[in-house]
């Protein structure tokens, strides 16, 4: 018997109370009994996304809150700027042509962050573009952005920001308010810790204010026709339904851990999963601003076929990461720490990639990485 563990940036393990309540009858979502849940779930959006506004909930994955942000705050011709640090930063670039906005892209290199002077200077030259589009962990290179230095410049400019926090929100610190962030998104398969099939996105004052004159064509992702119905605690279309109701045991699992305790818990292990590569002589891709959420790791010189990492990982020890996607596949693996993830899951996938590493030729002294994983827990003097 082959046991599965589920490390990949997406979707990520749903927990034990969570599946115990997706798998309850379902209710009808026009009555009292639905609306009572919704109520506690508006409320505990709003504490994870740090905000005072409404969090609307989408029946989609993470790419609908994206293609509702741009639908909903621009006009036919208008200008934005997208910064594209890999497969999501692109798919900003993407979305706005689709609907024929005037892109104007910043393309960095893979695992490389932002340099702010870079965008201020593009600001400053364009300073009639609407927007500044960004991811704030981009997941395809395990890169953590400039997420306040970003949003500062876009106020100065009088630029709306617009944040998919997609594999960021929930994992570190993103005070929508507080900062300033004019959009925030995120989706239900990551650190929210139930599976697809919902995309949240939060808007400032400034962003409901743009709704109003915004003229691209929508029908399903309206946000301001949104958030009339979540003000009434329902939705305009149905909802997923069994997802809002693990969700709403999901966000009292986080309220119950903290959010500063949520933040260094995913640090910590980040910490522990980089350690544990460096140690096994791997090198991280992202150098210089490494995500919270996922680490990129290069496939080591020694291994022709970096592809056969994950396959060999999935197919014979059950323990699922994530490849390389585009330019960036077979040169690099992907491992993740985020959402429902402990000590002994990043212990686990170190363990298996000794196994693999080995099987495919690479030198490993066995228990190198696993130790260095085991020394930061340790050090840290967190209990498991």
């Amino acid at each position: 018997m082959k046991k599965n563990y589920l490390l990949s940036p997406g979707p990520t393990p749903v927990p034990e109370r969570v599946a115990a309540i997706l798998g309850q009858p379902i209710p009808h979502h026009r009555t009292p009994e639905f609306e009572k849940i919704f109520a506690e779930v508006r409320e505990n959006l709003r504490w994870i996304f740090q905000t005072k506004q409404e969090v609307i909930m989408l029946t989609a994955t993470g790419t609908g809150a994206m293609d509702a942000a741009v639908a909903n705050l621009f006009r036919r011709g208008d200008k934005i700027i997208t910064i594209n640090g890999g497969k999501f930063g692109e798919r900003w670039t993407k979305i706005g042509q689709a609907f024929e906005l005037g892109v104007l892209e910043i393309k960095l290199p893979p695992g490389e962050a932002l340099d702010p002077a870079v965008l201020r200077a593009l600001c400053a030259e364009h300073p009639d573009a609407k927007a500044i589009h960004f991811q704030a962990s981009e997941t395809s290179t395990g890169c953590q952005m400039p997420v306040k230095a970003i949003v500062d410049i876009a106020k100065h400019f009088n630029m709306l920001s617009v944040c998919d926090a997609i594999t960021a929100l929930g994992v570190f610190n993103l005070p929508m308010d507080e900062w300033g962030i004019d959009v925030l998104i995120t989706g239900s398969q990551k650190a929210m810790m139930i599976p697809p099939g919902l995309a949240f996105i939060a808007l400032s004052d400034r962003a409901w204010a743009a709704t109003k004159s915004a003229n691209l064509p929508k029908f399903y992702f309206d946000l301001p026709k949104e958030l009339a119905a979540h003000k009434t605690n329902q939705t305009a279309w149905t909802p997923a339904i069994s997802l809002i109701m693990g969700l709403n045991e999901s966000l009292r699992m986080m309220k119950e851990e903290g959010i500063d305790a949520l933040f260094a818990r995913h640090a910590l292990l980040a910490e522990a999963t980089r350690n544990a590569v460096k140690a096994l002589g791997l090198e991280i891709l992202s150098k210089k601003s490494p995500s919270n959420a996922v680490t990129a790791v290069l496939v080591p010189p020694s291994l022709k076929d970096g592809k056969k990492i994950p396959k060999l990982m999935r197919d014979t020890y059950g323990v699922t990461i994530a490849g390389g996607q585009d330019e960036l596949e077979g040169k690099i693996f992907r491992l993740s720490h985020f959402g429902y993830c402990g000590h002994f899951d990043i212990t686990t996938g170190i363990s298996c990639l000794e196994l693999v590493l080995a099987e495919l030729g690479h030198p490993v002294t066995f228990g190198t990485g696993v130790g260095a994983a085991l020394k930061t827990f340790a050090h840290a003097g967190k209990k498991p």
